[in-house]
């Protein structure tokens, strides 16, 4: 029997890119033997590094996130002869690249022209009703070739040598007991986000408590968030697999909803994490998957009388919003309970 050879494209940013991690899990599982490559963009590839389920890591661009060209990228993928590809992300570049490489089953998502040109077929979301999770929404790629899904965790895999270094960063930060709690402040503007200022008022008042070890998890941090005493900032020019160490290293995240959440929730680290009840934004569609965790929602009087709609113009600053005593008793209550 010839073998089958899939491709999964998700030319997106983190957060995405680790939601589409039980594709190829959950392909293997039906079909162990065959081949299962991913198209991602270059600054995503740790997060399939050391998966057993990936046989090939492709890049859509170079390591300076330049694009490679059309006919680049078919002289790459068109070798591995695909008998399948899964498009998770709408491009039209990339549909025709698929096409033209030879990929005789291709899927992607939504009614496209030029999805309906190069015949391939789709998945339909619906308008998100019933909504359901976009991790499972990406299965449904799957699910259109007869494959049964168990299971819609995302996940990343670290190595021995990884786990051991998770070990270390613990010992040379912690005093014992200390618990680690990482803040990560900064996201993709794709939902609302606590201002700097009452992300300040939290690392302070976190920091008072000699339980806690505070770690900004930002790579880049603004100035007035740097350089506060006792509070350590491990990912300031890291690459991402080095990122994902010291995620895993953590004892609890908290932030909005962003990629080191996703990072977090596939490596069983616990979130506490804030979500705004719109449709594009909601807990439901792109809360943590298989860890334990915590969503902070503002009061429903907020959302009645402060929301902007537009996620990028909310940061939870008005009465009946999110504030860092909220935050940091939640915080207490989840190390009381754990």
């Amino acid at each position: 029997m010839k073998q089958l050879r899939f491709l999964i494209a998700r030319i997106d940013r983190i957060g995405d890119v680790v939601l589409s991690t039980p594709l190829p899990r959950e392909i293997k599982k039906k079909h162990p033997n065959s081949f299962v490559a991913v198209l991602i963009k270059h600054y995503t590839k740790d997060v399939y590094f050391n998966n057993p389920n990936v046989d090939e890591i492709i890049t859509y661009d170079r390591p300076d996130k330049s694009e490679k060209s059309f006919w680049e990228l078919v002289s790459e993928i068109k070798p591995f002869n695909f008998s399948h590809a899964f498009m998770l992300l709408p491009n039209e570049k990339l549909n025709y690249v698929l096409f033209i490489s030879g990929i005789k089953y291709r899927v992607g998502v939504g009614h496209k022209l030029y999805q309906f040109l190069t015949f391939s077929k789709y998945v339909d979301r619906k308008k998100y009703i019933p909504l359901r999770h976009e991790a499972d929404y990406c299965l449904d790629m799957i699910r259109k070739i007869g494959i049964q899904v168990q299971s819609i965790f995302p996940e990343i895999h670290l190595t021995e040598t990884e786990k051991n270094d998770v070990l270390i960063f613990r010992k040379n930060h912690l005093e014992q007991e200390q618990k680690l709690i990482g803040i990560n402040i900064s996201s993709g503007n794709s939902a609302p986000n606590l201002n700097e200022i009452e992300y300040k008022k939290l690392i302070l008042m976190l920091k008072a408590n000699s339980d806690y070890k505070i770690a900004v998890m930002d790579d880049n941090i603004l100035n007035n968030l740097d350089n506060i005493y006792d509070v350590i900032y491990p990912n300031k020019g890291n690459v991402l697999r080095q990122s994902i160490i010291n995620l895993a290293s953590l004892d609890l995240l908290i932030s909005n909803s962003t990629g080191p959440m996703h990072i977090c929730a596939s490596l069983k680290i616990p979130t506490l994490s804030l979500f705004c009840p719109l449709t594009a934004c909601s807990p439901k569609l792109w809360g943590p998957l298989g860890n334990k965790s915590e969503i902070i929602l503002p009061k429903q009087s907020y959302c009645d009388t402060q929301c902007p709609i537009d996620p990028k113009k909310c940061d939870y600053s008005k009465e009946g919003g999110i504030t860092a005593e909220e935050i940091a008793a939640q915080v207490h209550q989840f190390f009381k309970n754990s």
